[in-house]
């Protein structure tokens, strides 16, 4: 049954292919994928094979792969993607030697593909779980481990009717998983090699904190006034203004804090939407009343210093950008599902968001430490900004323990590597 689904999407996938561009991205770049494996695939070479999803997947895997490649130089480093948003991002990265896609799951790609890069290990990040791949890795008796893997109850693993399917996990030589909750399910089906670990993204967010970039126009921003950079290039100490930051915004996250800053004179505001396109920016235009507005690739320091709105129209910013603010909110909860929230919190920072985060436990990790917020609604949302601005102790408080909840649950990276033989 699942190789005739995956006869079935592939199919899909050809068809779509004619009319989405980001379909046909992908459906050229699987089939490419075996082409560029023969030209790049050093036949000499030990591979550590690594899939991630998407971007957000690559990101939980980076520490793991940088590490390997650091103190285990004896291997190379194979990193496949599923997704367009992920490969057409990462595909110049220079942590891997080799990137491609990720053939469709038949029987025959897997073969193929495994025959070609006879990878040492192979390391699958968070939901992936690709029935031919994993049985053929397993009958070659290839280590193969799920690294920041998340587990819940009504996943179709641990329904009566998924059993059959959920085979597929024991595939695995080992999992590392996020939470106590993912063993307790695992064990529930036979599974017992499974260490907690906690996220490796909590690794990264510590990793991209330490290499931010300096932008003098958002520092401009931040002060009020052109500063001279320091002699050792390093990001200026806050002061001065308080600015509120908007990372990964949707236009419902936008109706609801761009009227509370419209009244409010004595902050500034800082958004980086998730959409970059001038439909978009033209909308959240349109919501900003009686305001210097300035846009970070038309703008200069100078001009950045009077603003009262600094838009950041261009991707690659957002995780240095949060450096640059007193609260942040993380987009996405009135909607497709938060952000990552991570990103802001390392930089001790109160983190607010929407509703829709149930599913995202690093959401759930800030609520209960008190360094993240839920909003509802205008009201609620206005209720914390005034006690936030009203209080400036209950706003260093909640900053403090969003950064300290980030610092308590890294060191993943370290634990999946003291269990992998390399």
């Amino acid at each position: 049954m699942y190789n005739v689904v995956i006869y079935l999407v592939l199919w899909g996938i050809a068809i779509a292919s004619l009319f989405d561009h980001k379909v046909r991205k992908m459906w050229r770049g699987e089939r490419e994928a075996f082409r560029l494996l023969k030209q790049k695939v050093d036949p000499t070479a030990q591979y550590v094979w690594f899939h991630a999803a998407s971007l957000g997947e690559f990101e939980q895997g980076r520490p793991l792969m940088e590490r390997i490649r650091r103190d285990f130089p004896q291997y190379k480093i194979l990193l496949t993607f599923y997704s367009p948003s992920g490969y057409e991002v990462r595909k110049n990265y220079e942590g891997a030697d080799i990137i491609c896609y990720m053939p469709v799951d038949t029987r025959l790609n897997a073969i193929r593909f495994l025959r070609l890069v006879r990878p040492v290990m192979a390391f699958f990040i968070k939901y992936e779980f690709w029935s031919n791949f994993l049985h053929i890795l397993k009958h070659r008796n290839i280590p193969t481990y799920s690294v920041s893997s998340i587990f819940r109850e009504d996943q179709v693993f641990f329904k009566w009717y998924g059993r059959s399917y959920a085979g597929v996990l024991k595939c695995f030589t080992r999992f590392f998983v996020q939470n106590e909750e993912s063993k307790r399910l695992l064990e529930s089906i036979g599974i017992t090699a499974v260490d907690v670990v906690g996220d490796t993204r909590f690794d990264r967010v510590l990793q991209i904190k330490e290499a931010a970039k300096q932008l003098p126009i958002c520092d401009a921003f931040r002060k009020g006034q052109v500063a001279e950079a320091s002699a050792a290039g390093e990001i200026p100490a806050k002061d001065d203004y308080k600015v509120f930051v908007a990372g990964s915004s949707w236009p419902p996250d936008e109706e609801i804090f761009i009227p509370f800053f419209n009244e409010h004179k004595d902050w500034r505001l800082l958004i980086a939407p998730h959409v970059i396109g001038e439909d978009h920016l033209r909308q959240i235009l349109s919501l900003i009343k009686d305001k210097k507005v300035v846009r970070y690739t038309q703008t200069t320091p100078e001009e950045a210093a009077q603003a009262d709105v600094l838009i950041i129209d261009c991707f690659g910013l957002l995780s240095s950008m949060y450096h640059y603010g007193d609260v942040a909110y993380v987009g996405g909860g009135f909607g497709v599902g938060i952000h990552n929230t991570l990103e802001a919190a390392v930089w001790n920072m109160p983190v607010i968001f929407g509703p829709n985060n149930k599913k995202f436990q690093e959401a759930q990790g800030l609520l209960k430490s008190g360094g993240g917020f839920e909003i509802q609604n205008y009201e609620s949302f206005e209720g914390l900004m005034n006690s936030m601005m009203n209080d400036e102790a209950f706003l260093k408080q909640a900053g403090d323990k969003a950064g300290a909840f980030v610092a308590s649950l890294s060191g993943a990276t370290d634990k999946v590597l003291s269990k992998v033989e390399l």
